[in-house]
């Protein structure tokens, strides 16, 4: 093969990274309270205003305004072995920092309304810039923020009905490397640039919630969040000249990318005084992301010759599922305790750039109230990856992870 055909068919590694500890490129960690129970229950619980994120329905449930702040930390483990060059890169996802806000607004008896800012989607990953399947591998950025206003109705004693819509704002980069392909190019090092693509994009979108209240003690919640199709404006550089056919050229390109829908179903038991159950599965329409292609007029000859594609990868992903169990235990009027454990379904088929797997989430957490009104959310948890081994590009490659999520939330009513 033809230093021109490998370079292309390298560098459309591109994709998105499964490293934000969530199937694919989701993100899940909303709140500090719901983490303790490995967000078991979410949709229906509504413990703190940061349910606007799960199902607006549940904010009939406050009888005061309340705001929540939250800080979420994820400290991924997750290590490549390059069997085909006996190389590993370790620690390729760095520690990320979430940050979410909600404030919740009754307005009467039957009417609330409130705000959300937070991610549902977004992923940092970096290999070394000497790593030989650098051309594979490499950075990739997605950073996404949800402004989410909502407003939810009580239609009677047992049911409540909520929407809302959705404007996100998203931030990609994707930076490949020439890696082992330098030995074909003269003068050349692993660690040279091969492509980079960097845009950002608005989209909008919508989202719908329903919670149904048997009685006090026990409720079921059921919400649906919208595709927002991202459409990308950036630039595209190709270092080495055979897509646009001059190198260290710089163009404009389009970047197409569905953030998938969600759908979940919840359910809340307050046993007794001190003990309640709760429950959760979501699904989510990863099918619905097929492939990674940027294109531009400017790149010519293109992509394997097709002129106006920068860039193409077919995706393998398939709508996923997440299931998770949480208890809470009330020791006292201070103090709130929380268990949980979710298995997050894996989304696509694990390639260097997405070496997606089963995980298992080992949850804890705790709420302190300093009195009726001002209270203090913390929750742990340790993921688990499955091990994976898989082939991409002739070589094959293994994946081991782990990683420890750790967030504190205040939460004020008024």
């Amino acid at each position: 093969m033809s230093i021109k055909k490998r370079y292309i068919a390298c560098v459309i590694g591109t994709a998105l990274s499964s490293q934000a500890y969530a199937a694919g490129y989701q993100v899940s960690e909303h709140s500090a309270a719901g983490l303790g129970r490995a967000y078991a229950g979410d949709a229906a619980v509504a413990d703190t205003a940061a349910v606007i994120a799960r199902n607006p329905a549940a904010m009939t449930l406050f009888k005061k305004a309340e705001v929540s702040g939250v800080i979420s930390v994820i400290k991924p483990s997750v290590d490549i072995y390059d069997h085909s060059f006996g190389q590993g890169a370790t620690n390729i996802a760095p520690v990320s920092f979430i940050p979410a806000s909600y404030y919740v607004q009754p307005i009467n008896d039957k009417v609330a309304v409130g705000l959300g800012l937070f991610s549902n989607y977004g992923v940092t990953t970096k290999y070394p810039n000497d790593f030989n399947a650098g051309s594979l591998a490499g950075k990739t950025s997605l950073e996404t923020i949800n402004f989410n206003p909502n407003i939810a109705y009580r239609v009677n004693q047992h049911l409540s009905l909520g929407a809302g819509v959705s404007l996100v704002y998203a931030n990609a980069e994707f930076d490949r490397r020439l890696g082992a392909l330098s030995l074909a190019v003269p003068n050349s090092q692993p660690s040279d640039h091969a492509i980079n693509l960097k845009g950002n994009s608005w989209g909008w979108g919508w989202n719908i919630g329903a919670l149904y209240e048997l009685d006090q003690n026990n409720r079921f919640g059921l919400s649906y969040r919208s595709q927002v199709d991202l459409d990308f404006d950036g630039d595209f550089t190709d270092y080495l000249g055979p897509i646009t056919g001059k190198p260290h050229n710089t163009v404009s390109a389009n970047l197409s990318l569905p953030l998938p829908a969600i759908a979940e179903f919840s359910g809340f038991h307050q046993l007794d005084s001190q003990w309640a159950i709760s429950y959760s599965l979501q699904w989510t329409q990863y099918s619905k992301f097929k492939e990674i292609r940027a294109t531009s007029e400017q790149c010519k000859p293109g992509y394997n010759g097709q002129a106006g594609t920068c860039l193409l990868k077919k995706e393998h992903y398939k709508n996923t599922y997440r299931w998770a169990v949480g208890t809470t235990y009330t020791m006292n009027d201070k103090w709130t305790l929380r268990y949980g454990f979710a298995l997050d379904q894996n989304a696509g088929q694990a390639t260097l750039s997405i070496p997606d797997t089963d995980r298992y989430w080992y949850s804890a957490g705790a709420t302190y109230h300093f009195n009726p009104d001002l209270s203090v959310d913390m929750g742990l948890s340790y993921i688990h990856s499955k091990k994976a081994t898989f082939v991409e590009d002739g070589s094959t490659f293994t994946s081991r992870g782990k990683a420890y999520l750790a967030a504190a939330q205040i939460n004020y009513r008024f």
